[in-house]
């Protein structure tokens, strides 16, 4: 038997999330049979982490044991074209036979999009949360940076997590201000400038800004939770100051709202002896 390791990324747009249930239509389904269909096995694929409904991956990486004999540098295409159009195996790596996908990961980073122009990005609209009014960047930055550390993440976790322990560790948060061209810019109505943005909105920001979170481990919905955190710092409804309060609170009243899926995306998985896709 061989392990073989896979770099998947995906649209999640159109599936009931990565894990495989009842009622099917999930990425680990999908690939599951399409590798089946290729080696004439039933196999049990091991993701690094979940992903919910709707939310997307640019690295995912599965494992799977096989008695396949095709070649290691043909699993990426062959996989790959007979996948849906919106699923795509990136690379193949045969690893060690103890490689566990979810527990041999070092570290996990999701990327959270907030589009703070006013108007949506017509072709990247499923992949960001559109926010039509600007937010306090600076603010938002010193919310995010009392998560890093060790915390009981209670407050950032949905009440239907089972995990008997919510205390993880946040090694890094980081968010990057994107300036895009607005689509209104072609008619731009000229009520709507910067000058009417400092005067109305004033220390605030628009263009596109991209969250990153990274840690050793998640709780469900965690990363969305702290998302629709940090728009209500952004928006000057929680001060960045009240962070360590709500974490100490232990309490999912305390926070923010959990922001919409499909801004969401598993970016980037690292592993002692596989390349992370970065």
């Amino acid at each position: 038997m061989r392990n073989i390791a896979l770099i998947v990324s995906y649209d999640g747009t159109d599936y009931s999330g990565f894990q495989s249930q009842p009622g099917g239509n999930t990425i680990q389904d999908k690939l599951e049979q399409v590798i089946s269909k290729l080696t004439g096995e039933r196999v049990r694929l091991m993701g690094s982490g979940r992903t919910d409904a709707g939310v997307h991956a640019r690295c995912q990486v599965v494992n799977f044991e096989t008695s396949s004999t095709i070649p290691i540098e043909r699993w990426a295409i062959a996989l790959s074209t007979r996948l849906p159009n919106d699923i795509v195996v990136q690379s193949a790596y045969s690893v060690p036979d103890h490689f566990h996908s979810r527990r041999d990961a070092l570290s996990k980073t999701y990327r959270y999009t907030i589009n703070c122009n006013r108007m949506p990005d017509l072709f990247r609209r499923r992949y960001e949360f559109h926010h039509p009014t600007p937010l306090d960047l600076e603010a938002m930055r010193a919310g995010a940076a009392h998560l890093v550390g060790e915390h009981d993440f209670t407050s950032f976790t949905s009440p239907l997590s089972t995990k008997p322990s919510h205390v993880r560790t946040i090694l890094e948060t980081k968010l990057v201000h994107e300036t895009r061209t607005e689509a209104e810019g072609l008619y731009a109505n000229p009520i709507y400038n910067r000058e009417w943005d400092e005067r109305h909105y004033p220390g605030k920001t628009r263009g596109v800004i991209h969250l990153y979170v990274t840690g050793t481990g998640f709780l469900y919905n965690m990363v969305r939770i702290i998302a629709g955190t940090l728009i209500q710092i952004g928006e000057s409804k929680i001060a960045p100051e009240a962070m360590p309060g709500i974490l100490a609170a232990r309490n999912r009243a305390r926070s923010g709202p959990t922001a919409i899926p499909q801004g969401l995306s598993l970016w980037e998985v690292v592993y002692e002896h596989l390349p992370s896709g970065q």
